[in-house]
């Protein structure tokens, strides 16, 4: 009841200053909520023989996503000498490390930072609640994602979860859908038939101009492909219970490994969690080719400097980690959005206890 209250206190007043006492005080009852949602996932993860780590945000690069935005800085040395560093958007390079080092179950609520995100879903600096199973298939990584849904649940007393008008049960077992199956369900377009290589950029352009979605001269595959899974399908996920949506198309999938299941090699194993229309978790059954990951780094970057005008160096180190990295699939799930759901708040900055304001 309290944290209802403090719900509907808080969306009528003016989002800061968060440090006014009145404020803090209808924020407070979300912020131990936060914190006894993730003593709960804490210790699930310890009771399922995972061990905890704590990488380091300070990185030589950041990701290499074209539309991932990094903040920049400095090292200075005693000697005066400047080294261009960045704030990792993900902990993700870091934690692979420790897989080829030897660790087999890791997981990490770790503070990641990323440039160009701002609103009710996305803040500059958040909470990545992010985990990794040497040997394990990716489809386990749906179970665990399930498992926390629950326990977030629990903790809060409410099964049901709405946003933005959008309900879902996750206490019912999650649908499961292919992106074939959902472009083809809710945008009546057939992905096989427009994949990404060649002209069949415009095969897919066509198919989404009649879907009724704008499509500009220079817009690639890529773009269209965002496009349609932004307005026509992802408003549509997690409603009524959880959807997990997978097999994305390998050139949507950036760190992800091919298919067993496509003898075709044009679907990955990337899934993403969504919950009232919002997506949660981001998963891969992890690639281990450090030739292909090179490939796919450079060719991102060349298009983030078509797009922004900017690349970010290839952490070498990485890629050579990658080379003696053990299968394994891993997971990201946006903390913060799961505590927003659990609660029901309607925006991040209502469920992070010191929110960056102007």
């Amino acid at each position: 009841m309290r944290q209802g209250l403090a719900v509907k206190q808080l969306n009528n007043r003016a989002q800061s200053p968060w440090w006014r006492p009145d404020i803090h005080a209808d924020r407070r009852p979300l912020l131990l909520a936060r914190g006894a949602i993730k003593r709960a996932v804490r210790g699930w993860f310890e009771s399922q023989g995972f061990v905890e780590v704590d990488p380091a945000a300070l990185q030589i690069s950041p990701g290499n996503e074209t539309h991932l935005h990094a903040f920049a800085t400095e090292r200075i040395g005693t000697d005066l000498q400047r080294d261009a560093f960045y704030l990792h958007t993900s902990p993700e390079f870091a934690m692979k490390k420790l897989l080829t080092a030897g660790e087999e179950k890791i997981f990490a609520f770790a503070p990641v930072f990323r440039n160009r995100e701002s609103g009710p879903l996305h803040a500059s600096e958040f909470t990545m609640l992010e985990w990794y199973r040497a040997g394990a298939p990716y489809e386990q990584l749906w179970d665990d994602c399930a498992a926390i849904l629950r326990i977030a649940a629990s903790v809060t007393r409410r099964m049901t979860w709405s946003w933005r008008g959008k309900t879902c049960d996750v206490g019912i077992d999650a649908e499961r859908l292919t992106l074939e199956q959902a472009f083809a369900r809710d945008a009546a377009i057939a992905l096989r038939a427009a994949s990404a290589g060649g002209a069949d950029r415009d095969v897919l352009a066509q198919s989404a101009h009649e879907a009724g979605i704008r499509i500009a001269v220079d817009d690639t595959w890529s773009d269209i492909f965002s496009r349609v899974l932004v307005e026509k399908i992802e408003p549509l996920l997690g409603a009524g219970r959880p959807t997990i949506l997978y097999e994305y198309p390998t050139t949507e999938a950036a760190l992800a490994r091919p298919s067993p299941r496509d003898r075709d090699r044009e679907v990955a194993e990337r899934f993403e969690l969504y919950v009232c229309g919002v997506e949660l978790a981001n998963g891969f059954g992890e690639l281990t080719d450090a030739g292909t990951q090179r490939d796919r780094f450079n060719a991102w970057m060349d298009e983030k400097e078509r797009i922004y005008g900017e690349r970010y160096p290839i952490d070498e180190d990485f890629l050579s980690a990658l080379e003696q990295m053990p299968p394994a699939s891993g997971c990201a799930l946006g903390f913060d959005r799961l505590v927003m759901l659990a609660t029901g708040a309607e925006r991040l900055d209502q469920v992070i206890w010191t929110p960056l304001t102007r």
